[in-house]
């Protein structure tokens, strides 16, 4: 389980991933804030502040990576 502390209000948030790690967007479910994170083996490497509109296209990129790594060959 990893606990993340939002840079913007301080709220935690806790997930846990399949691999001990992540890289995509975030929004903390408190102040709605938008950040680009990386988590790599259960460190985090960076938590940036982006606009909405960044965010947005990010979750999107994100959705489609996801969508065709679980497409069979």
């Amino acid at each position: 389980m990893f606990t993340l502390k939002c840079p913007a209000c301080q709220a935690e948030s806790k997930f846990s991933f399949v691999d001990n790690s992540y890289e995509g967007p975030r929004r903390c479910w408190k102040c709605r804030g938008t950040f680009r994170l990386k988590i790599d083996n259960n460190v985090l490497v960076y938590c940036n502040p982006i606009p909405e509109e960044e965010f947005t296209k990010v979750q999107e990129m994100y959705d489609l990576r996801n969508k065709y790594k679980k497409q069979p060959e």
